[in-house]
């Protein structure tokens, strides 16, 4: 027991050692519901290293784990070696990138065999920008011509072409002037209440908080919406 502490809190397994509680400590927060299993997956992409496809926090885990098996194994070896000094610490160095790029090497095997599993994310649509407010960007938006800045959920901009359209007629009026009569001029907002495929564009109509769906408010789920 005593051998096997002194291997686990020798350089260069308790580096790992240290990565291990934390990974140890992050899953059991997932377990209480206290985070997500893809907290991580918005910042950090992990597919220049052949570790996409899974959620950032599996394969980090898996390198964790496999690196620090594979460290510990070597210091083991080492606590064998009579050598010191300087050879030592060349040696340690090894086993510790050694260890690294073994488990990134077992960590890319293993989820090539179990990458299947996980769904894959749908692609960026159009569609998600339906139920957005956009700022015009033209001098002005008709039936014709027209376009907007929208920003997606990601937080990136995007230029969209825009239609006039009149809003869902069951969509509740705001006070004061009709909405339909507000002009959509440059600067002003509005709101994407649809999507037309053939012509690549979305119907757009002046935005008032009285007509906003809210941010997790889908198109059909909209009153008097394309198929309401």
């Amino acid at each position: 027991m005593d051998e096997f502490l002194g291997a686990a809190l020798g350089f260069p397994a308790v580096i790992f050692g240290a990565a291990l509680v934390v990974v140890v400590c992050f899953w059991l927060l997932v377990l209480a519901g206290a985070a997500g299993h893809d907290s991580f997956d918005a910042d950090l992409d992990t597919g220049p290293a052949g570790l996409g496809g899974v959620p950032v926090s599996v394969s980090i885990s898996l390198l964790v784990v496999f690196a620090w098996f594979g460290s510990l194994t070597g210091t083991v070896l080492l606590e064998l070696d009579e050598r010191g000094g300087t050879t030592r610490a060349l040696l340690a160095v090894a086993v510790l990138a050694g260890s690294l790029f073994l488990a990134w090497a077992a960590v890319r095997l293993f989820l090539r065999r179990f990458r299947r599993h996980f769904p894959a994310e749908p692609a960026p649509s159009r569609l998600d920008f339906v139920g957005s407010v956009c700022t015009i960007r033209t001098g002005s938006v008709t039936a014709a011509f027209g376009q907007a800045e929208v920003v997606s959920h990601d937080g990136s901009t995007a230029i969209v072409q825009v239609r006039r359209g009149e809003p869902y007629q069951r969509l509740p009026r705001p006070t004061g002037p009709r909405a339909e009569e507000a002009p959509l001029v440059m600067g002003s907002s509005a709101l994407l209440y649809a999507y037309d495929e053939d012509g690549e564009f979305f119907w757009a109509s002046p935005y008032d908080t009285a007509l906003d769906p809210g941010p997790n408010v889908r198109p059909h789920e909209l009153p008097g919406g394309p198929n309401g």
